[in-house]
């Protein structure tokens, strides 16, 4: 089980990882060892999720999410497979407890009546002082 917080968790049988040969640093075991992982979770049919947060989750995966709602995470950042089998599983933990969070919805509002005085008596002031810097046509 992946504990996502006190009331959600994530089965292991929804989470498939996949070990595959990392690029970068690691000389010669790099070529011979698989280290890096490559997690793939259904967010959009996993019976472990509310629907609403399963929609926020695959929005906020962005590119991360397949079209049919897949998210596929690929770890390689350590050079043993433990470790990155940890990271991935630790995204997957922080990018759902960010879709468990509910946007607050937001209210448009409109000017105070103080803010829109303060607005035209700059916008005077402004117009007073590009005036004064005009040519009167002096004639000279």
């Amino acid at each position: 089980m992946l504990q996502i917080n006190d009331t959600l968790a994530i089965a292991d049988d929804e989470i498939e990882e996949t070990f595959l040969r990392a690029s970068g640093p690691g000389g010669q075991n790099v070529n011979k060892v698989s280290s890096a992982v490559q997690l793939r979770f259904d967010a959009a049919q996993s019976p472990s999720l509310p629907e609403a947060v399963r929609q926020r989750l695959v929005r906020l995966a962005g590119s991360k999410a397949t079209s049919e709602g897949v998210i596929v995470i690929t770890a390689n950042r350590f050079r043993n497979q433990p470790q990155n089998r940890e990271d991935a599983r630790d995204r997957l933990i922080d990018l759902v407890r960010k879709a468990l969070h509910v946007p607050k919805p937001r209210r448009p509002t409109k000017p105070t009546y103080g803010s829109k005085l303060k607005r035209m008596d700059t916008k005077r002031r402004r117009g007073e002082v590009k005036a004064g810097r005009r040519d009167r046509g002096s004639g000279e």
